[in-house]
């Protein structure tokens, strides 16, 4: 399960999506979020879903790896799409009545919404890490909110901050993964037992796992320290930012996707089919 986390990596490629402004990525991705909120009915959604699968594509992405992203989520997924089930009432007769449960149309299609949504919303922000390194996206964040400097905000060091925690991501998974294979070639039981019991045994795993990421943080402070750095302040990069016509091509296409959807939600009523 643990390997099957992908958050945080980067796949280096020479698709058109790596070659994006990296400032026009996160941008485009937050717009995609809003798009996906904006959907009001499957139709729109299934657009959505649509247009992202494209854009996999032109990365030249592994489909694979979506599956591998959703397997991890698939418990809130489960969890969302069974409080929508049982806790949305219509004025409709129920499907299905188990003693006090009711299931109601309402509430399965709503249930069906949702883990739709879900599962759209973890694809289209993955693709986000899949295509920009960690230095692009410290550089694109810290560019976007340059305009809080102004007010003095540590604009630099949060970017560079965020960056470093979605950097490690794979790198504490693959500790944890080391570390609990370890505990059972010791005969710790990881795997059977309640609730209570499996939380306790994380423990053993946890502890070591605290160590090592203290310690790896202590060890990046200091290489930092001997590279001389002292924040954002003088610093110049090795890569500019510059955006071109394929970046503009790229929001002109956001734009049109986004009128799409506000048009099929005009036409078509909500959850309609």
């Amino acid at each position: 399960m643990l390997k099957d986390i992908t958050i945080g990596q980067y796949f280096p490629g020479e698709s058109i999506i790596h070659r994006l402004d990296s400032r026009f990525k996160i941008i485009l991705d937050i717009a995609y979020v809003v798009m996906l909120f904006m959907a009001g009915n499957f139709y729109s959604l299934a657009m959505a879903g649509v247009f992202m699968l494209i854009i996999y594509m032109l990365s030249r992405i592994s489909f694979r790896l979506i599956f591998k992203s959703l397997r991890p989520i698939m418990p809130v997924i489960v969890f969302t799409c069974l409080l929508n089930l049982f806790f949305i009432q219509g004025e409709s007769e129920p499907l299905v009545r188990l003693g006090f449960i009711s299931i109601y149309m309402e509430g399965a299609t709503t249930s069906v919404f949702m883990a739709v949504r879900i599962i759209f919303l973890i694809i289209g922000m993955s693709v986000l890490t899949y295509t920009t390194s960690p230095i692009e996206l410290t550089d694109a964040i810290e560019r976007l909110l340059s305009p809080l400097k102004v007010l003095r905000f540590p604009v630099h060091e949060l970017a560079m901050m965020m960056t470093i925690a979605l950097r490690f991501i794979p790198t504490l998974i693959e500790e944890t993964d080391k570390i609990m294979s370890a505990q059972k070639a010791r005969g710790a039981n990881l795997d059977t037992g309640g609730l209570v019991k499996k939380a306790k045994a994380l423990i053993p795993v946890l502890i070591p796992l605290f160590v090592s990421a203290f310690k790896r943080a202590s060890e990046l402070a200091l290489a930092m320290e001997c590279r001389c750095y002292k924040g954002g302040d003088g610093r110049t990069r090795m890569k500019q930012l510059k955006w071109g016509m394929r970046d503009i091509v790229a929001v002109f296409v956001m734009g049109v996707m986004i009128a799409v959807i506000v048009l099929l939600n005009i036409s078509i009523p909500i959850f309609g089919l």
